[in-house]
């Protein structure tokens, strides 16, 4: 029982013990310093009810909203040719973006349209105008304010895409989304 196997076998048992009490240890303070450095845990220490998902930014209803994914990352909706109908594919995004504004009533936005070269300029600041008061209107239909939005055309004097072919008119049909 004295053999140098078995006191070598009791040694590594006896540093796998100590091993593994010290590394709970470190585990348990370790989580313990980063909760104390959490700003949800300090916010549950100091017994404040009413922080709410609103109040921490990047959050609406507890959804990260400053993720690339988001519907309101997207800032531009495109138009056909000659129209201020909004596609079918942007109402989800406008609808998105109105509900932004109506759980942050501090926010602004400003929806700048612009149409292509073709046209008249006198026409196309007109197009321009129309395409983002449709945006508007999808906006202020899902609780946005309209002391929130304010609609500016560019018509065709900044574009997007210089060309002239469908490729570079259908980047410049369109109606920003920009926050200030």
């Amino acid at each position: 029982m004295n053999s140098p196997t078995n006191y070598l076998t009791m040694c590594v048992l006896a540093l796998m013990l100590s091993a593994c009490a010290g590394f709970g240890s470190s585990r348990q303070e370790t989580a313990s310093t980063q909760a104390d450095e959490s700003p949800a845990a300090s916010s549950a220490d100091s017994g404040d009810a009413e922080t709410s998902a609103v109040d921490i930014p990047g959050l609406i209803n507890g959804v990260r909203i400053d993720q690339e994914s988001s519907p309101e990352n997207v800032r531009t909706v495109y138009f056909e040719y000659d129209s201020s109908e909004v596609r079918s594919e942007f109402i989800s995004i406008i609808a998105a973006h109105g509900e932004l504004l109506s759980v942050d009533r501090g926010r602004r936005v400003v929806l700048e349209g612009h149409a292509d070269e073709r046209g008249s300029r006198e026409y196309n600041i007109a197009l321009g105008e129309r395409r983002a008061l449709s945006v508007r209107r999808l906006l202020l239909s899902s609780g946005g304010s309209s002391s929130q939005v304010q609609v500016i055309s560019y018509g065709e004097e900044r574009p997007a895409v210089v060309g002239q072919n469908e490729a570079a008119w259908s980047q410049n049909r369109r109606v920003k989304i920009r926050y200030e």
